[in-house]
């Protein structure tokens, strides 16, 4: 179940010659795949592209009619993998995953790809998840390009520019016999827009209609001699020819004067940061007119040496927008001013950060900076006037505090890790590692369990040096999405060949469930399209693990309690797996509350459980919020003026799962926890005996109320 349906925006894929198509970017290249003949696509889920393979998914049918093979690969390296297809036959093929991550992992493939050459467009459509706003390490994925000799476009972001990049990618790639990488970012995934939409087109060679043709050519296999002479032809040919495609096509742009002793070259990508700073410097207006000649790189690799010197001549500062580090595109276009002997001074990441995102206020500051250098009269009197720098922004850092990610409201893995934190406190605290996904938060506060993370499926691996290394096992965290993607293999079975003595915990909510709530191989519901219901414990028991324990409740903080004590304890030497089994709490809402809604508007009885703290009864110690940490377990002051502290409190976000109960009840904390069902259409009996209660309750309350002594007068 993912994250959300796109049976509405399936139909968008439909629209023919003349229409107009209008929705996010990443729609749109989902409309611009079809419109160009592709015959694949496949990719692996993550922000920013998951509502490609989403569309894509809900999609299916009309693929069917154009012939079109889509697969949700189970790992990138599985996606890149796939565009051998092309390697043999003129078939368009595409995939997408997250980058730099997924380029990380489909390194291997896309290596191989660049080196045997490509008959058919293949283009890498890669989400480039990069700012503060990211939740992987930052990294550029233009290394890649560089390392492997594939092409790397960086559009404009816009959905006229996005779709045209497709159209290019492809072509630039069968003109070249070379990969394309396409890279977007968030603002051009998740930016709106419109463009005028084209007929979708069949596949000229489907892959069913290749299939039945096998084709082979062993001087594409990469094998000395053939691997040598693979590199040569990179050089000699493909290079040359992607240059001539790149210029005959005009796919780098240039905007505003033909001639001026100053010019800024950028990437495509950051086109809308820096025609935003020069309007609000007055050298540029809303339509994009600029008083600055912009020279934008549609095309980052490689860079067409011929059209940046025609862009630099006659010019005596060049600035270079490149976000991120390491600074390859400065330190390509500064070799070839040197080595044309040019006196052009080229600035960049000396009045841009180096590294960090490059949001509106950093390229406001960056452009001014490079304008207050090369041509101060054309900066504003306010800014141009001496001792008037900007005023600074003040240091929020003491004042407004942190907002780290954090398991969501009614979570099931918050108990896993509250039971491993009670544990720790019998046993003492063990060596563990974390993994990729939701379970990777459990090592920030209150629980702090888990302190590095080397990679999707890789928590037991980088685990491995510890184990049989101190007094007490080594405890490892792996997600179902995990395991799938490269877990099985890489941690599991690396567990097995090794006779590690180590334990690890597969956290399984059904789901992929960090990049949208993707179907998995061992997710329960039912999915026409895919194989589900394949259990880990049977995947586990195929690979020679011998000590499983199956838990399908993960809020049972005891039973986890007990497992992880046996499993830390035992004399059983060899892995240990603990399958810790709940749903996602925000895909069963997504379920649920929809058809929760429709019975009670239909008139149908419906108990929803909620869940308090009674006030009377907590010490306000907060042991519960250290062992749980909803964010629906907050704080309460009371007006007893004998009672300083405040109180636990359960707020209106809460969803029932009675996780905060469970915690208190295993860790013999204060009984103060209580569930109440709220009752929607209740029958008539029900109502005369909540009635009957309501009026004994005010009856008592008024007599105690009578009783009560009270003081009257001045007490001295």
């Amino acid at each position: 179940m993912a994250e959300r349906s796109f049976k509405a925006e399936v139909e968008h894929l439909r629209k023919g010659d003349g229409d107009t198509f209008t929705g996010e970017g990443i729609l749109a290249i989902t409309k611009a795949l079809l419109e160009n003949g592709v015959g694949y696509v496949g990719g692996y889920q993550g922000a920013p592209i998951s509502h490609l393979m989403d569309v894509l998914a809900d999609a299916e049918d009309l693929m069917g009619e154009l012939g079109v093979r889509f697969e949700a690969n189970a790992s990138e390296a599985a996606a890149a993998a796939m565009l051998a297809a092309s390697v043999h036959y003129p078939i368009r093929g595409a995939v997408t995953f997250k980058g730099p991550v997924g380029v990380n992992v489909a390194s291997d493939a896309i290596a191989n790809l660049s080196s045997s050459g490509v008959t058919g467009g293949a283009l890498i459509i890669v989400g480039e998840d990069y700012g503060e706003g990211s939740s992987i390490m930052q990294e550029r994925s233009h290394g890649f390009a560089m390392k492997s000799q594939f092409w790397m476009l960086d559009p404009r972001p816009n959905l006229p520019s996005i779709t045209k990049a497709v159209k290019d990618g492809f072509e630039l790639s069968e003109a070249s016999n070379t990969p394309v990488m396409l890279m977007v970012r968030i603002r051009a995934c998740h930016v709106t827009g419109s463009f005028q939409t084209k007929d979708n087109q069949r596949p000229k060679l489907t892959v069913k209609d290749a299939a039945a043709n096998p084709q082979s050519d062993f001087k594409r296999v990469v094998l000395p001699p053939w691997s040598y002479v693979h590199e040569q032809d990179k050089i000699n040919n493909r290079w040359p020819d992607a240059e001539k495609f790149i210029v005959d096509n005009k796919l780098n742009e240039h905007f505003g004067p033909a001639d001026a002793p100053i010019g800024i070259v950028l990437q495509g990508g950051m086109y809308n940061g820096v025609i935003r700073a020069l309007q609000r410097l007055g050298l540029a207006d809303a339509f994009g007119n600029t008083d600055i000649p912009l020279y934008v790189l549609n095309v980052t690799y490689p860079i067409v040496q011929s059209e940046f010197d025609a862009f630099c001549e006659g010019k005596d500062h060049v600035m270079i927008v490149e976000e991120g580090q390491p600074d390859h595109i400065e330190q390509q276009l500064g070799s070839f001013l040197y080595k044309a002997g040019r006196s052009v001074k080229l600035h960049g990441k000396d009045v841009l950060p180096m590294a960090g995102e490059y949001t509106g206020q950093v390229m406001l500051d960056g452009v001014t900076a490079f304008l207050k250098q090369a041509a101060p009269d054309m900066l504003p009197d306010h800014i141009r006037a001496p001792n008037m720098d900007a005023p600074a922004i003040p240091d929020l850092s003491k004042t407004v505090p942190i907002r780290p990610p954090g398991f969501c409201t009614g979570c099931p893995e918050r108990p896993i890790f509250a039971a491993m934190k009670l544990t720790q406190e019998e046993l003492g605290k063990h060596q563990i590692t974390g993994d990729i996904g939701c379970h990777l938060f459990g090592s920030l506060p209150p629980f702090e369990i888990g302190g590095a993370t080397m990679g999707y499926g890789l928590g037991p691996a980088s685990n491995a040096a510890f184990d049989g290394g101190g007094e007490r096992r080594a405890i490892s965290m792996l997600g179902d999405g995990g395991f799938w993607h490269n877990g099985l293999s890489s941690s599991i079975g690396n567990m097995v060949f090794n006779k590690s003595d180590s334990v690890a915990v597969i956290v399984d909510n059904y789901y992929s469930a960090a990049t949208g709530g993707q179907d998995v191989l061992s997710s329960r519901a039912d999915n026409d399209t895919k194989s589900t219901n394949n259990p880990i414990s049977k995947a586990l028991e195929g690979v020679g693990v011998k000590w499983i324990r199956q838990i399908d409740r993960t809020y049972d903080v005891g039973k986890l309690r007990e497992v992880l004590h046996e499993a830390l304890t035992t004399d059983y030497d060899g892995p240990k797996v603990i399958v810790a089994s709940s749903e996602c709490m925000l895909n069963k809402q997504r379920r649920e509350k929809p058809l929760r809604a429709k019975a009670i508007k239909d008139g149908r009885r419906v108990d929803v459980p909620r869940f308090g703290v009674d006030s009377d009864v907590c010490t306000g110690d907060h042991a519960c919020m250290r062992l749980s940490g909803c964010p629906s377990l907050s704080l309460k002051t009371l007006d007893d003026p004998l009672r300083d502290d405040p109180v636990a409190h359960i707020d209106q976000t809460c969803v029932g799962c009675g996780n905060c109960g469970e915690v208190a009840d295993t860790a013999v904390l204060c009984p103060s926890f209580y569930q109440a069902d709220v009752v929607h259409n209740p029958s008539g009996f029900e109502k005369w005996r909540s009635g009957l209660r309501a009026r004994i309750v005010t009856a008592l309350q008024t007599r105690r109320d009578a009783k009560r002594l009270r003081l009257s007068g001045n007490v001295s």
